[in-house]
């Protein structure tokens, strides 16, 4: 029998609090008010207090107003017919399509028992060579691209959308500006790649307390498509956004705030959604890629801080490259030991000589005379950044690593590079093999 109330004790912001017996964590209730019905989940249990989180906002809802449980957590639909298709932050069509309502799941459930998994052993081609050949994408990793504010973030996970050698990609946006979510969208019809692609959008025009939803419809149906043997890419940007909507609650209902006024679960929050990236034994995969921005470029921030314990590396985005410093894909060597013979030594050499370049721009701009070293460690770099750090860059693997052997012929002698000779003998251009 389904609970019905109609007397609230509390309306602040986005929550509202009304006396209640036998409710759950998570359950969800409708508040039909005079001008509209409204969604609303539990996200707090004091005794007999039940406080609900309102999606639609609670603007319009009065005390009195009846407040009806469902008995029933959070659901979403899964099926095939999810696939080119646009939603917002409650599973809703923003795309003027049907409302799909088979095969409802839940979302938020528990992540995926260890035995069940099994260790990461596929790469993930991008076709961006700062990824694929220096710090590679592994199935079931879970990793962020740390980056600031005007950044070209969200066209790189486009591209890697696009790109991607994955079956099907889940991408959820939180706060976005419009124009990005028409950015996104338009991209990936125009491209061909929307009719494998699910996009549960929260625009920053749309209530605050949807954009905590759309992790976990993202990662809902994403396991559920694994689970059916596909490998699935779930691209997240940005989670800043998603924290900043836990602090705004958290404010709401009045809890003790942690560092710079976060809540003191945002390890906990994080965690819960990335751990669900998993390879399960016997089916498919779910991969998470995510965008964290950094409020002044500052890495210690909370957001950025939490995130880096958690997930399997980083990449860097900043002046529009991927920095092969700080950047790091701590599930690499699990896979670039199956790509090519090469791969893992021309990997290392060509950032160490990068580094070197990065000192010989620093006594250059002090103004020490450069030696025929210092000039060779310029060509280089300038020939690094153009050719394989460019995001423009659209090349397989085995060509970037090509194209890495060809860099260096053109900027130094074989002997010069510390590389192998075995290695110089079969990958130096030129060479007769």
């Amino acid at each position: 029998m389904l609970k019905v109330y109609n007397k609230i004790i509390q309306i602040s912001g986005n929550v509202i609090v009304l006396n209640a017996r036998n409710i759950t964590y998570g359950e969800l209730a409708v508040i039909s008010s005079r001008e509209q019905s409204s969604l609303a989940e539990v996200i707090r249990i004091d005794g007999d207090r039940i406080y609900l989180q309102v999606f639609a906002g609670s603007s319009g809802i009065s005390t009195n107003d009846e407040v009806r449980f469902t008995g029933a957590p959070m659901r979403t639909s899964f099926s095939e017919n999810l696939l080119g298709r646009v939603f917002n932050g409650i599973g809703k069509p923003r795309d003027n399509g049907p409302d799909l309502r088979e095969n409802p799941v839940d979302i938020g459930g528990p992540t995926v028992n260890p035995s069940k998994r099994i260790v990461p052993s596929r790469m993930i081609h991008t076709g961006i060579p700062m990824i694929d050949l220096f710090n590679s994408l592994v199935e079931s990793q879970k990793i962020s691209i740390f980056t600031t504010s005007g950044e070209p973030y969200n066209e790189l996970l486009v591209r890697i959308a696009m790109q991607a050698e994955v079956d099907i990609i889940v991408l959820g946006g939180m706060g976005l500006r419009f124009d990005d979510y028409l950015f996104f969208r338009h991209t990936l019809a125009e491209q061909g790649a929307l009719n494998r692609s699910v996009l549960y959008v929260h625009t920053a025009a749309d209530p605050t307390v949807e954009c905590l939803t759309v992790p976990d419809l993202c990662l809902a149906v994403s396991e559920r498509f694994a689970l059916g043997g596909k490998r699935v890419l779930v691209l997240l940007t940005d989670m800043k956004n998603f924290c900043d909507s836990l602090k705004e609650i958290a404010i709401i209902m009045e809890q003790v705030p942690s560092n710079r006024g976060y809540p003191g679960d945002l390890y906990s929050q994080l965690a819960c959604r990335y751990e669900k990236a998993v390879d399960f034994k016997d089916a498919g995969s779910v991969t998470i890629l995510s965008v964290t921005t950094m409020p002044g470029n500052d890495v210690t921030h909370p957001v950025p801080d939490n995130t880096g314990y958690i997930t399997e590396g980083q990449y860097y985005l900043n002046n529009g490259r991927i920095e092969p410093f700080g950047s790091l894909s701590r599930l690499k060597q699990l896979v670039n030991k199956n790509t090519r013979e090469d791969h893992r030594a021309l990997m290392d050499n060509m950032v160490q000589l990068y580094a070197d370049y990065q000192e010989t721009l620093e006594k250059r701009s002090m103004g020490f005379r450069m030696s025929s070293w210092d000039e060779k460690l310029l060509k280089y770099g300038t020939a690094f950044e153009a050719q394989l750090m460019d995001l423009s860059v659209n090349i397989h693997l085995f060509e970037a690593l090509d194209r890495g052997w060809q860099i260096l012929a053109d900027c130094f002698a074989p002997n010069e590079t510390g590389l192998k000779n075995e290695l110089v003998t079969r990958f130096w251009p030129g060479v007769k093999k």
